[in-house]
């Protein structure tokens, strides 16, 4: 048998043992309170409901909140990865539809605080995960710590929560500033949340849009906007995701159409060349590109 025989054959045998590429999405905001912790919640039971394999890390490592709203009591969460006393694969919970959250910890300065390098070295924990998997939502912290550049570096798709609090329109552009001035992000997806009108939705998009792109090289685009809804906050009482507890509820409806259109993104095509969650599934993919190697 030829040799490029034989050597096309064994990369197609990789290629069907490495898993498919991985849709990571990070859910993010200048400014705490803004429902970004919600949003990421109600997008990864919303996707599940539609067939999805979904994955939800908690990335707020200090004050992590995902198992509380979801109601969940993990044995681990990353604090014990960090510290050498479980795998990642060891604080996978289920979750509602089932989800697979992936738990930090709450008051532990430490976990705030961590290096560059163990933000980046959780990131690469992810390649040890051989899970079949669709979709990756990473609900970072809020404002510009180094967790939330690096977990917005390693994602293909950056959502950020705003309303239409004047402090959240400033910080998100801070936000939105650093990340395409210093660190080459170049579109983002703006999300309105907790809006009384489709009209209060679109002024909020059209303000950090004008200001956004006349001062930066980055592209916004709108995602759309979640009503301002007691439904959400009866659910988040309940700690249940308001797409599985109250479907009917204008929130539900609204982060339903949401997670269709996060959906349509897409898997990525390949490997960039940087930082990435599950980089090997793809350079694995074949559509690598120049200067990486598998």
């Amino acid at each position: 048998m030829p040799h490029s025989e034989i050597t096309g054959q064994a990369a197609g045998l990789r290629r069907l043992r490495t898993p498919k590429p991985v849709q990571v999405i990070a859910v993010t905001s200048g400014k705490g309170g803004v429902g970004k912790t919600s949003v990421s919640v109600n997008l990864a039971v919303g996707m599940a409901l539609d067939g999805k394999r979904v994955m939800l890390l908690d990335g707020d490592l200090g004050l992590a909140n995902v198992d509380v709203m979801l109601g969940l009591q993990p044995s681990y969460n990353l604090s014990h990865v960090i510290a050498g006393q479980c795998s990642l694969d060891d604080t996978l919970i289920e979750g509602p539809a089932g989800v697979m959250v992936v738990p930090a910890s709450s008051g532990k300065r430490n976990m705030a605080e961590l290096s560059g390098a163990e933000h980046a070295g959780l990131v690469r924990a992810f390649s040890d995960l051989h899970r079949p998997l669709d979709t990756l939502i990473v609900d970072t912290a809020a404002g510009i710590a180094d967790s939330v550049i690096t977990f917005s570096q390693a994602a293909q798709q950056v959502i950020v929560v705003v309303t239409s609090d004047p402090q959240s329109l400033t910080d998100a552009y801070a936000l939105i500033k650093v990340l395409s001035r210093d660190h080459g992000i170049y579109r983002v997806h703006v999300l309105a949340n907790q809006v009384h009108s489709p009209r209060e939705a679109r002024e909020i998009f059209e303000n950090l849009r004008r200001v956004s792109e006349r001062f930066l090289d980055i592209t916004l685009s709108s995602m759309g906007f979640v009503p301002h809804d007691e439904w959400l906050k009866r659910a988040v009482r309940r700690q249940r995701a308001v797409v599985e507890a109250y479907p009917a509820a204008p929130s539900a409806v609204a982060l339903r159409a949401l997670a269709r259109v996060a959906t349509s993104w897409g898997p990525p095509l390949g490997a960039r060349g940087n930082l990435e969650f599950f980089v090997e599934r793809l350079i694995g993919s074949g559509n690598t590109p120049a200067g990486v190697s598998a």
